[in-house]
This record gives structure tokens, sequence and C-alpha cells, in this order.
């Protein structure tokens, strides 16, 4: 399971996160294999937040020129996005316990990934929709660097919005096929 597991989300990343520029600062810590695809293969909450805890502790120990994000991958629970985004509380409590607030950030991917406000189908939330639930862990100094030197990072949210709104529903089917083939009413 988790060999294909892994390429499916890396294919994503390369395509998506990065082809897409949906986030600026990827493609290098991607090209330098600097970021860990760990998956879970927990099935609940508290062993869940075990998985997210070691992967916390192995950035800890690890020097950033070898690891500097992890993508914790949850193909096992959390399949509904009510209960992703209620666990992302659990994940928040969980740094915040362990010290880690203003070490590491919780940035969130999910195959039905809803912004508060928006309708399920509406272009904007394909921003953060993954093939698999996905807790995105980073360590928060280097994100800091790198806004500080990159031009209007505010602007990132809306450059993306617009970046997906602009593809044609052949370039939808072709990066998002986990979404659109398997749910054809959202063609």
């Amino acid at each position: 399971m988790e060999k294909a597991i892994i390429p499916t989300v890396s294919q994503w990343l390369t395509d998506v996160v990065v082809g897409l520029n949906l986030c600026p600062f990827a493609r290098k810590p991607l090209r330098a294999k600097q970021i860990r695809f760990k998956v879970s293969k927990e099935k609940d909450d508290e062993a869940l937040l075990a998985d997210l805890l070691a992967e916390l502790q192995r950035l800890d120990t690890t020097p950033e020129s070898e690891l500097l994000t992890t993508l914790l991958i949850i193909p096992n629970c959390l399949q509904n996005f009510a209960d992703y985004n209620q666990f992302l509380d659990l994940a928040e409590w969980l740094l915040e316990r362990h010290g880690y607030v203003g070490k590491y950030q919780l940035a969130s991917f999910h195959p039905d990934y809803q912004f508060a406000g928006t309708a399920p189908d509406d272009a904007e939330n394909l921003t953060n929709r993954a093939p698999y639930p996905i807790l995105h862990l980073l360590r928060e100094e280097n994100l800091e660097k790198m806004i500080d030197v990159y031009p209007n990072p505010e602007n990132i949210p809306h450059n993306n919005i617009l970046r997906v709104e602009s593809l044609s529903h052949e370039e939808k089917l072709k990066l998002f096929p986990y979404i659109f083939q398997l749910n054809p009413e959202r063609q």
C-alpha cells in the first residue's frame, strides 16, 4: 500500500503544488530531497497523534540540511473532511502541549478540503486538495526566512485562487484525478 501512496503524493506535490506554483517555497526542498513522505498506518486519533509527535521529534533530531519538512500522509482514517478538520484542533493541541508552537507549523490538505465560506465545488478549494488527508509539518523559522525574501507573500493565496480558477476541465481531470474521476458529479 505504501508503495503506491508515496508516488501518488509525490506526483501531486510535483504537478500541483510545485507545477502550479501554489507554494513558491516547495520547489527547492523537493529538488534537494529534503521532504519526508511518511505514511501513517494508524486508524484512530490517538495513534495518529503518536505518529505526528514522532515526526515532530524526527524534525527535532534531523538537521535542516537533511530534512526540511514532512508530509504525514493519512490513508486509513480522517476520510471525512469534518472529522479531519476536528482532528486539526487535536494536532494544534499536541504542538502546544509539547512546546512546538513557534517552532513548527501545520499546513493541511485533504481530498475534500473546503475553506470556510465556500461551496464544496468552488475552485479555490483545489489549492488544498490532495489525494489523501495530509498533515504538512513545516519548520517555522525556515518558512519565515523564505517569506521575508519573497515579494508580496500576502498575494500568494489570491494568486493561487486565480491559478486554479484558470484551469481547464481537462487540466483539472489530469491534475486532480482523485477528485474528478472518482466523483463524476464534480465535473
